[in-house]
């Protein structure tokens, strides 16, 4: 009996240790993750490379990261400030790369400090702890806080009596803001700051928080998934893939926005819009999706057309064209009554002037001045034209690069949060940091030059 006893006790103090899991403090993780990034990918015996400045500035967004949201817990307009201005230093600094990097012709092979086995362990490890925690967390009311919102748009007499959605919640497909935002991870518990989780009540909310999920879920694998098939396929490499998706898994910033559809549904888009760049057809269809959801994305067409200039300009439109119009066929069949539906158009494509956006974040502070966002805005538009000229051809390598200096750009003088978006450039940006020289990789050369490839083969 005794020993009965012991192996029931035994049992019972295994069971405490094995399934009482709790989360990892996101301040915790940012250190954690940072010493296993270095251990991971730098370059010891090179230490001046590149290669390893360009992993101490994806280091280094966690720290900015973690002062806005203690500012916004505190509702400390000083740490808020800070965060920002952490954050748009380091963005600046990147930006700077991604626009000088198509001049970098020498490109070493810098693999990981880690076997390809080992990469892969490590990825599926992080990934399914990452999306687990998307599935058991619940809603706060900051998180549906965006939601409520952004309901009364669909119902009729109410939409004619609420402020401008697109004022109050700027430009982005309609339907999308319905969603609420699920944080994965919290820097302060529910208990701590106050508001504890909100409990599903009928069964709209109980869809629009399944929908978030699965939506993130899939987000999230489609970025993994089109960082490794870029290696393996584009780059010839899958160990460079694989090592840029670990990458990206690592860093605090995916830990604590996993949930979030708004940030890594775009990236996903675009991510694979590169992956498929030798199917116009298919890549204009990804982007015109990113545009249509998150509106930004808007400010790639100029660069993209750019590079199908030459060779598939016309499949490229026709795909970005029927994105579009499957998206807008969408809210038509939402919504019946004509004048929420012309509002819905005019929130997606965002029509409206800048300065009456209703501005959160960081050009909503005290401390700065609203019309200082206009001059930035010009000079993004500035880059934006001098991207689409220059530089000519353009290849592969440029167009992954010239992505990320454009969507990195639009953080600047976005009037909602601008600056927390990490997801839609970080999938591109350490494809940019891993990649090999891509200067082959032209639309000329890599295209079919008719719409049927194979017909055109047979007829030859």
């Amino acid at each position: 009996m005794q020993g009965w006893d012991r192996a029931l006790a035994t049992s019972v103090c295994m069971s405490d240790i094995l399934f009482h899991y709790y989360r990892v403090n996101p301040t915790t993780w940012f250190y954690l993750s940072s010493l296993l990034s270095i251990a991971l990918f730098f370059k010891f015996n090179r230490v001046w490379s590149v290669r390893n400045l360009d992993l101490v500035g994806l280091i280094l967004f966690a720290p900015g990261l973690l002062a806005v949201e203690y500012g916004s817990f505190r509702a400390n307009q000083a740490a808020l400030q800070l965060g920002y201005i952490w954050l748009f230093s380091v963005s600046a600094a990147f930006l700077v790369r991604m626009l000088f990097d198509s001049m970098m012709v020498r490109r070493p092979l810098l693999e990981p400090n880690l076997t390809t086995g080992g990469l892969v362990f490590l990825g599926s490890s992080l990934l399914v702890f990452l999306l687990a925690n998307v599935i058991t967390s619940r809603p706060q009311q900051s998180d549906v806080a965006a939601a409520a919102a952004a309901a009364p748009r669909i119902e009729p007499l109410e939409a004619r009596d609420e402020a401008d959605p697109l004022e109050r919640l700027g430009p982005g497909y309609p339907l999308l803001f319905l969603l609420p935002r699920i944080s994965a991870q919290r820097i302060f518990s529910p208990e701590a700051d106050g508001q504890g989780t909100v409990e599903a009540a009928g069964d709209a909310r109980i869809v629009n928080e399944t929908t978030a999920r699965v939506m993130a879920i899939l987000s999230q694998l489609a970025i993994v998934a089109g960082m490794v098939f870029t290696g393996w396929r584009h780059f010839e490499n899958a160990r460079l893939g694989i090592a840029a998706a670990v990458l990206y898994l690592l860093l605090p910033y995916t830990a604590i926005m996993t949930g979030r559809v708004d940030h890594a549904l775009p990236g996903a888009l675009v991510i694979w819009a590169i992956a498929s760049y030798r199917l116009p057809l298919a890549s204009g269809f990804l982007i015109g999706m990113a545009m249509g959801t998150t509106y930004y994305p808007v400010f790639l067409l100029p660069l993209w057309c750019s590079f199908y200039w030459e060779r598939g300009i016309r499949r490229f439109a026709v795909g970005v064209a029927v994105a579009l119009a499957m998206l807008v066929a969408a809210l038509w069949w939402k919504t019946a009554d004509p004048a929420v539906f012309a509002g819905q158009l005019r929130q997606m494509f965002g029509w409206i002037f800048p300065n009456e956006v209703t501005l959160e974040g960081f050009w909503a502070l005290p401390a700065n001045d609203a019309v200082f966002r206009l001059p930035v805005l010009a000079a993004f538009v500035a880059m934006m034209a001098t991207l689409a000229i220059w530089p000519s051809p353009k290849n592969l390598g440029t167009l992954m690069s010239c992505t990320a200096a454009v969507l990195i750009g639009s953080q600047f003088w976005k009037a909602h949060d601008g600056g927390l978006f990490l997801a839609w450039f970080l999938p591109v940006l350490l494809l940019v940091v891993f990649r090999p020289n891509l200067e082959n990789r032209v639309a000329l050369l890599v295209l079919e030059p008719e719409w049927f490839p194979r017909r055109a083969r047979q007829a030859a």
